[in-house]
């Protein structure tokens, strides 16, 4: 090789490592942000939670070695190692992976349960949202109760600060304050991890808990209560399904090295400190053994320390619904919401007002009705497990039928994963009468939402389309039977075929067509993001006539003028001062013949009626929209 093309490539690969560094980092901050504070509660829950454990060898060994392996499993070979790869051109979830798995079916449809699982895994995604900055802010600031008893009446009314704060600034964006996330997990992780292995020192057998045997004895010689345990040994991965949710922001092989080489060993070498400081001082330290492992003169720092990584964890999860919000809509299966993009570098940086507000009351309720992050921990647990148990189903469509694994290895693996996630899952059930009922019930309202919103519409796009006239039919009967006006009109429509009502009510009371008509539809595509050269495809239709589809990535922001302005295959360019927008905005109308329970077609009139307008949802200029209204049974 030439000195040349050494120099060359060189730079090249440095570049792309340190690009890689920074983005490990970064997902330090915002990945890790809700498995990272687990160690708040988790082990402690174990131990004197709902199903207390006696603190013997047994017991506490058994513990700590299902929660490594437990991480093994389901974070490490789960996760990063395998769900990581099912990428939608580099965007991850629940919804991403449906789209992934419609987009590669080759015009096959999926059964009707696939498409309900994820839906159903998004759902509980919202319930994990509410619950998770309400646990992670108060079991950060009960330190306070060790740094002194009298100061326990503070944690409520100091923790609803936090939040009230937290949900305040959302609306400012995080672009800056994201900045700050890495440095600071960092410093987190490298403090728990030094604290962990100062007590270790102290009782170094405690590395022994390491072995997976300890788990088997444990199942062996305490059946009942290891499976009872679970329930809570599950908070220490909660949050791991946000890595794959995350994976479009950072790539996965920057947050598979963040996980392997720095958040695994930190978070172990806690926790084992943890499980020495039980050995060493028995039932006084199960107060809180996280803020116990550090010497009285550090507990403040910790505690500050602490918080701000619970604050951190709470902006992950928001921001996360935020995003997870985007993409139901883009996908149709909730109404168009007002979304605020607060960033105009980071296309990911949005705030949705609606879910903001909703996520915070939902929280402060929390927190004012369990008042303890051990109190939360029964109502947390059942969305993340059932959201895991979820995705693997999915992940078994994508191994069997997509990915072409061997099925023998395949199915071993698949049936390892079901049985941890299901063991996981039936734990957590028994938490159901103590606050488990919590989460099931948003999960449930809200998929009924969801599935609600996507059956009305293409119910009411059905309907549309019987009664729409063919374009070819319109075209000829409207030449010569109205005034043809100056200008472009832009009518837009869900269906990409017939003549959309608003052009035909315009017809009936202004008996005028423009020079130029765009019949223009909205499509949204199996992928994140359409390149710009794929955008807009268009017919010229004859008499000055035009269909235009506009095709967006679901997780893009539709800014139709924008679009509009790049287009030149509709005659001639857009001008948007001699170009008039016509919208139909729909209004429901109870049918004695209607397809959907009277009930749901109640919610679906609801929510029609508190759907963001098309005006302000597709960045329509106001001083040149018409809306026209019209009536539709379902």
């Amino acid at each position: 090789m030439s000195d040349s093309s050494l120099s060359e490539t060189a730079p090249h690969g440095h570049g792309r490592q340190s690009a890689t560094l920074k983005l490990a980092i970064s997902a330090i901050g915002v990945v890790f942000g809700d498995i990272g504070t687990s160690p708040l509660y988790a082990l402690r829950e174990a131990f004197e939670g709902h199903h207390r454990l006696e603190l013997d060898p047994l017991h506490i060994f058994g513990v700590l070695s299902l929660i490594f392996w437990s991480m093994m499993l389901i974070v490490t070979i789960k996760y990063v190692s395998i769900i990581l790869r099912a990428d939608n051109h580099g965007e991850g979830g629940s919804l991403a992976l449906l789209a992934l798995l419609g987009g590669r079916g080759g015009g096959k449809r999926w059964t009707t349960g696939i498409v309900l699982l994820a839906i159903f895994a998004t759902a509980l995604f919202y319930g994990d949202s509410m619950i998770t900055p309400a646990v992670s802010v108060l079991g950060a600031v009960e330190g306070l109760k060790i740094l002194d008893p009298a100061l326990g009446r503070f944690v409520v009314p100091l923790a609803i600060v936090i939040l009230v704060l937290l949900f305040m600034i959302q609306r400012s964006g995080t672009a800056r304050v994201g900045n700050f996330f890495g440095p600071i997990m960092l410093v987190y992780f490298l403090v728990i991890a030094v604290l962990g292995v100062m007590s270790i020192a102290q009782n170094p057998m405690i590395l022994q808990a390491l072995s997976p045997h300890h788990a088997v004895a444990f199942f062996a010689e305490r059946p009942i209560e290891s499976f009872l345990a679970l329930g809570a040994i599950v908070l220490a991965v909660t949050g791991a399904e946000a890595l794959y949710a995350d994976m479009g922001h950072f790539g996965r092989k920057p947050i598979g090295r963040s996980w392997l080489v720095f958040v695994l060993p930190a978070l172990m070498l806690n926790y084992l400190g943890q499980g020495a400081l039980l050995m060493r001082e028995g039932r006084v330290a199960l107060e809180s053994p996280f803020y116990m492992l550090a010497p009285s003169w550090f507990q403040l720092p910790l505690l500050i320390i602490a918080t701000l990584a619970a604050v951190i964890a709470s902006q992950a999860v928001i921001s996360g619904a935020f995003s997870v919000t985007q993409q139901a809509i883009q996908l149709g299966f909730m109404p168009r919401l007002r979304i605020q993009h607060t960033s105009a570098a980071t296309v990911g940086q949005i705030y949705i007002p609606a879910i903001n507000w909703a996520l915070m009351i939902a929280v402060l309720l929390l927190v004012v009705t369990f008042q303890s992050s051990s109190n939360l921990t029964s109502a947390y647990g059942i969305a993340v497990t059932g959201a895991m148990l979820i995705d693997t189903c999915l992940l078994a469509v994508l191994l069997f039928s997509f990915w072409g694994w061997n099925k023998i290895g395949a199915g071993l693996l698949v049936g390892l994963f079901f049985i941890v996630d299901g063991a996981f899952f039936a734990a957590n059930l028994t938490k159901i009468p103590d606050g488990g009922w919590f989460p099931l019930l948003v999960g449930l309202i809200i998929f009924i939402l969801l599935t609600t919103w996507a059956k009305g519409r293409a119910l009411m796009r059905a309907r549309m389309r019987e009664a729409a006239m063919p374009v070819g039919v319109f075209v000829k009967s409207a030449q010569g039977s109205a005034t043809r006006v100056p200008g472009t009109a832009v009518f837009m429509t869900t269906s990409p075929d017939g003549v959309p009502h608003s052009l035909l009510h315009n017809l009936k009371h202004n008996k005028v067509i423009h020079e130029r008509v765009v019949l223009l539809t909205i499509s949204i595509a199996d992928e994140p993001f359409v390149p710009v050269s794929r955008r807009a495809k268009s017919e010229a239709l004859g008499e000055g006539f035009y269909r235009l589809i506009l095709r967006y990535g679901f997780m893009e922001e539709m800014d139709v003028p924008r679009a509009l302005e790049t287009t030149d295959t509709c005659g001639q360019p857009f001008k948007m001062m001699e170009t008039s927008f016509f919208l139909a905005r729909q209004t429901l109308l109870p049918s004695s013949h209607a397809k959907m329970a009277l009930w749901r077609e109640k919610i679906f009139s609801w929510m029609l009626r508190n759907a963001e307008s098309a005006m302000e949802f597709f960045r329509l200029p106001p001083n040149r929209v018409v809306e026209l209204g019209s009536q539709v049974r379902i």
